[in-house]
């Protein structure tokens, strides 16, 4: 309906009429707008065959917008040019905006097709319009369509065409569109600098936002907030925290929320000392007690693990609010600290789904499944909220309980309550399905997601495969995905980590070469899984050759390494290997320790061994496990070390398990040791009645 009337204009329709009398038809709608009477003036407006003063015209589009009246619009709008033979376009201009602001961009595109006149604002009406709504590439279309028009734009449309091309993340354009903004001499524009540092920041260009940031010759708080946030946001904390110290040294007070950026960047690089120094200018600033910065001070005071300090700010008499206490309790599960977290739920004033939430976290990520499950019953029993935060986290604890009748319980509240759709909620279901070992549920599940699943969706159905053995399945379905998606470095690993289990060297090469050919970046994470793929294909040539090609090595990678020398019968190599990670730098760890006394028990290396076992506390940091004993266990066995083997079982700090004492038993007899040999098949009967 909107615009399909300009085309009917009425030729013989009166010229705009003077300024209303008490008894005019515009006094009328005058007095009913006084009484806030929106609907019913546009209706007395809309029922009269005469035209109004465009001011009025004017006030009634302002309050359809802020009214998000529709209809009371479209009425406005076949008014003003049913009866005005030429209308203003400044006029039609606010029905765009009108509009647009109602999310009727159809009808606002509509209306701007069919205007007999445009002017710079009908085109920044437009723009603006799709901008907002998310439709950059629209947006930029409708800019060209201005220039070639013949139409300069104006400081809002720069404005607006550079948001669109940072949603598009759009480089290349929005160097052009800087380009214009020079030579229609917009250069020293604030805004419009500000607007230009913050898509390049956007675009993930940091040195030419910082570049065009240094060119602003007064930069306002507005402009200094865009430089920090967008290094926030690219990962550079540091940069922030000294863009917002020099912020002060210029004297430029910062606004709320660059407190609350600087503060998490101090959370992000662990600068205690910068965020307690940002924390005694907000209370300079007597901002304290802001809900904003107070929850990033209590965040930042928690990652930095100053949890007492923490508290004192949500003690403080404003900071006490919801938003403030679910970010103490959030904080504190962060930290592994699930019984404080849970004490300090049971104490909140309020709660909300997030404050459930979070303490539901808390137990997951520690893997308390039980404990998990008697707080969602008691969750159930407090309140009716449930999002699909609690409905991915209960398909969680189904997978960590192993119980498929829980997890199918979630499936048909999912399917009840609309959830079916949610990404969230999908990945978690397939995921429990996978862990349960229901695969074929899984699979059909997974079809089900249909368009909704994505790369998550693959990943999750590739691991399920690959931990039940299934590694021909996962080798047959990585086809299929890429149709539908691009693969991660998590994919690749579940695949290497296939070829590894079913001996697929030809299949791993392919892998190898695929991620070559398109560009991934070879990581510690797929450096480590290649090498472990190699090794347990028994070509260890190439596995040494991937580990040597890493410009850093953790010790998981060193670890892989030392495994497949292991598991190749290259046990000499082993030792050197654990020579030069300690000559690196490196720490060993219980995995490496492991490695290294296996190859003892290849090499017959007793005494090294023995002393590996002895230093692992006090030089590693390592606390012995069961399979490093057993390692010694063997190792002493082989070698027909009795009096060692005697002491080592006989003062354990720990009960012998059954094949530890099945291995004792088998060494006496072939060793002869008649009274060890009773011993251990005493406590064998014992053990394995």
């Amino acid at each position: 309906m909107a615009g399909s009337v300009v085309n009917h204009l009425l030729p013989k329709a009166n010229r705009f009429p003077p300024a209303a009398s008490s008894r005019s038809p515009a006094a009328a709608v005058l007095a009913l707008l006084e009484e806030g009477n929106l609907k019913k003036a546009v209706s007395v407006l809309f029922s009269s065959p005469v035209p109004f003063p465009p001011n009025l015209y004017a006030r009634l589009f302002s309050l359809c917008s802020s009214n998000l009246a529709i209809v009371e619009a479209r009425k406005l709008e076949s008014h003003l040019v049913t009866f005005n033979p030429d209308p203003p376009t400044f006029l039609l201009n606010r029905a765009i905006e009108v509009y647009a602001e109602c999310g009727c961009l159809k009808d606002a595109r509509e209306l701007f097709e069919e205007m007999p006149q445009r002017n710079g604002g009908s085109w920044n009406a437009m723009i603006t319009a799709y901008s907002r709504a998310g439709l950059p590439k629209k947006a930029l279309g409708m800019f060209k369509s201005m220039y070639r028009s013949g139409f300069s734009a104006s400081e809002v449309v720069f404005a607006g065409t550079l948001r669109a091309c940072s949603t598009l993340l759009d480089i290349s354009l929005s160097k052009q569109i800087h380009g214009l903004i020079v030579r229609t001499g917009f250069s020293g524009n604030l805004i419009l600098g500000s607007s230009v540092v913050d898509t390049y920041g956007k675009c993930g260009v940091m040195s030419d936002a910082r570049r065009m940031f240094d060119e602003i010759p007064r930069p306002n708080e507005v402009s200094w907030n865009v430089i920090v946030r967008r290094y926030l946001e690219m990962g550079d904390g540091k940069e922030a925290i000294s863009m917002f110290f020099k912020m002060f040294r210029m004297n430029t007070k910062p606004l709320n929320f660059t407190f609350s950026n600087a503060l998490v960047a101090c959370s992000s690089t662990l600068a205690l000392n910068e965020g307690m120094q940002i924390h005694g200018m907000v209370i300079k600033t007597r901002l304290e007690e802001d809900e904003v910065i107070s929850c990033s001070l209590i965040s930042m005071y928690i990652k930095c693990r100053k949890l007492d300090s923490a508290q004192k700010i949500l003690e403080l008499p404003g900071a006490g609010n919801i938003v403030s206490w679910t970010t103490m309790l959030s904080g504190y599960v962060m930290i592994g600290e699930t019984k404080r977290a849970r004490k300090l739920f049971d104490e909140m004033p309020e709660r909300n789904v997030i404050s459930w939430n979070a303490m539901l976290v808390g137990y997951t990520r520690l893997l308390l499944w039980e404990e998990a499950l008697d707080f969602f019953s008691l969750m159930r029993s407090k309140t009716k909220e449930i999002d699909h935060v609690t409905l991915g986290l209960m398909a969680n604890i189904g997978a960590g309980l192993s119980d498929i009748e829980l997890g199918k319980q979630v499936h048909g509240f999912v399917y009840r309550n609309g959830y079916h759709s949610n990404l969230f909620v999908g990945n978690s279901l397939l995921d429990m399905y996978g862990k349960c070992g229901d695969l074929r549920t899984a699979r059909a599940w997974f079809h089900q997601m249909g368009r909704v699943r994505d790369q998550v969706s693959w990943n999750s159905l590739l691991t399920s495969y690959a931990r039940h053995r299934m590694s021909e399945q996962a080798m047959d379905i990585f086809p299929e995905m890429q149709w539908e998606t691009t693969p991660s470095k998590f994919t690749f690993g579940t695949l290497l980590a296939a070829c590894a289990n079913i001996f697929a060297i030809n299949n791993g090469k392919q892998i190898h070469g695929f991620m070559l050919r398109k560009g991934y970046e070879m990581d510690l994470v797929v450096r480590g899984a290649l090498v472990d793929m190699y090794s347990k294909c028994r070509n260890l040539e190439y596995a040494i050759k991937v580990f040597r090609e890493a410009a850093s090595r953790d010790v998981v990678l060193w670890n892989s390494l030392i495994l497949g020398c292991y598991h190749n019968r290259q046990t000499k190599l082993v030792l050197d290997l654990f020579k030069s990670m300690e000559g690196g730098g490196i720490t060993p760890d219980h995995v490496t320790l492991h490695g290294v006394l296996l190859a003892c028990v290849s090499e017959g290396l007793v005494d090294f061994g023995r002393k590996i076992l002895d230093s692992m506390s006090e030089v590693y940091s390592t606390i012995p496990r069961m399979e490093h004993y057993e390692c010694m266990i063997e190792l002493y066995s082989c070698y027909g070390r009795k009096a060692e083997l005697e002491k080592f079982v006989k003062t354990a700090p720990f009960e012998l398990t059954v094949p530890m004492l099945t291995r004792v038993c088998n060494s006496c007899r072939e060793h002869g040791w008649p009274e060890l040999g009773k011993w251990a098949a005493q406590r064998l009967a014992e053990a394995n009645p």
